[in-house]
């Protein structure tokens, strides 16, 4: 697979990064739902094989389990792969409820929790999860700083952030990697976050590329009823009406492209979020190892200009009528 510098570092990323959110498993509101641990190690071991070189996690997915389940996957791999997490996001012993903590005593906390799940002393790229106010978001990226200088972090990167945050604080020290939400039903980023990136040599790892599994092309009404009460995309607007149904016609527009080019509608999604020249890497979940090997063509798949500029009519469209 083929990988690319990731911002002002010297780490080499493959295209594809394997995302965790889901394999975290069920802990209520902000889950996917029951999952299988033996699942998410072959969904691992299975994107190793493939080439994957980063896997993307953080404390809130599962509320730690998502970390403990790497760490165990990884010690049952021959290939050691880079390790992306985040912080900022806390939860209560025995709840579930999650929030905003940037202090840095919280942030120290975290850290050294992580490192204990994950059972590594040095993780690759550390992102604050989500921003909170101005003042918060420097007092947290100053301690960042401390840590890197510490040897526990390798780069640091934000996620979540827009463009006035980024600058804030890519002024205390260079912003490595951005995460941002980019797909074809979210483009909130295109006019501001992804040129500044792509100006300040800050990569760019997408996170929700397939819109939380809308643009995997296998939704429907049906499947939606269908899926765990637990499972919070029941609160997402993109899976509410009368978002979802149009979701639905957009996507039946890719399938007939997809079909044209002999790819799946999940493959060409994640081609055309790769396509944007601010784009480093796209971040993909799957919950089994059949999910990811559908998902690795992806990278290979190439989208010319007419049809960026037919996927792009079609998707401005949709975005207005959900304004």
């Amino acid at each position: 697979m083929h990988r690319k510098r990731l911002g002002n570092s010297d780490l080499p990323i493959s295209q594809l990064g394997l995302g965790s959110w889901a394999i975290g498993g069920d802990i209520g509101d902000w889950g996917w739902g029951k999952q299988s641990q033996q699942d998410s190690i072959n969904s691992i071991h299975a994107a190793l094989e493939a080439g994957i070189n980063w896997i993307d996690t953080a404390p809130a997915y599962g509320l730690g389990n998502a970390e403990k389940v790497i760490a165990k996957a990884l010690k049952q791999a021959t290939i050691t792969p880079l390790i992306f997490s985040k912080c900022g996001i806390r939860w209560q012993q025995g709840k579930s409820e999650l929030s905003i903590n940037l202090s840095k005593q919280s942030l120290i906390e975290e850290l050294e929790n992580s490192l204990k799940r994950l059972q590594v002393e040095c993780i690759d790229l550390y992102q604050i999860h989500k921003p909170g106010n101005n003042t918060q978001i420097q007092e947290a990226w100053q301690t960042l700083s401390e840590l890197k200088k510490q040897g526990k972090i390798r780069y640091l990167g934000v996620s979540n952030f827009n463009k006035q945050q980024m600058q804030l604080v890519n002024s205390i020290e260079p912003i490595t990697a951005n995460q941002p939400s980019y797909s074809l039903l979210n483009r909130e980023v295109e006019p501001a976050n992804l040129p500044w990136c792509l100006e300040n040599n800050i990569g760019c790892i997408h996170h929700s590329t397939m819109s939380n599994g809308l643009l995997s092309g296998n939704m429907n009404k049906q499947r939606l009823e269908q899926l765990d009460k637990s499972d919070w995309r029941h609160k997402s607007h993109h899976f509410q009406e009368p978002n979802f149904t149009r979701n639905l016609q957009f996507i039946a527009f890719l399938k007939m492209l997809a079909a044209e080019k002999q790819c799946s509608v999940a493959q060409l999604s994640i081609a055309w979020t790769l396509s944007h020249p601010a784009s480093t890497g796209a971040i993909i979940g799957a919950r089994n190892a059949q999910q990811l090997v559908e998902l690795i063509p992806a990278a290979e798949v190439k989208i010319s200009s007419e049809e960026l500029a037919k996927i792009n009519v079609q998707s401005q469209l949709l975005q207005l009528e959900h304004a």
